[in-house]
């Protein structure tokens, strides 16, 4: 329990959280905002890219499925990386996908990490999420962070 209150004073930033699958979608947010992650969640490629672009989010971290109605990952992190204000926004994959080609590609698209779903438990992911934004830490406090999207 000692780790718990070294992070109570850590600001653990803003997640964009892009999963279609209801369930692990809510126990994926419901885990990290114990943690004190604020997480904007979107179904969709489409509305992943909305918030991004047309809504002026900027979270400080992307949890991003691959396999997504309108949009998929791959499309939603190309169109990332060749957006000056968005490219550097680091990017955790979880997916069903993971051939060692899907992986690669992802890797090749610069995310930082990747998850096949059937291989982690959503207490890794959390604590990759942890580990990712204490690395960012300065960059995570001086990020002011956009009005919250329900």
């Amino acid at each position: 329990m000692a780790n718990n209150n070294q992070n109570n004073n850590f600001n653990s930033g803003l997640i964009l959280l892009v999963e279609d699958d209801p369930f692990l979608s809510s126990v994926l947010q419901l885990k990290l905002g114990k943690e004190n992650f604020k997480v904007i969640r979107a179904s969709d490629g489409e509305e992943a890219l909305d918030i991004l672009m047309n809504q002026g989010v900027k979270p400080d971290l992307i949890l991003l499925d691959l396999i997504l109605p309108k949009k998929n990952g791959f499309e939603v992190l190309e169109t990332i990386r060749q957006d000056p204000v968005l490219e550097q926004l680091p990017v955790i994959v979880i997916s069903n996908l993971g051939q060692p080609s899907d992986v690669e590609r992802g890797k090749s698209l610069g995310v930082i990490d990747y998850y096949v779903k059937a291989k982690f438990s959503i207490d890794e992911l959390v604590s990759k999420v942890k580990e990712e934004l204490l690395k960012l830490k300065p960059m995570v406090a001086q990020n002011p962070i956009s009005k919250p999207i329900n």
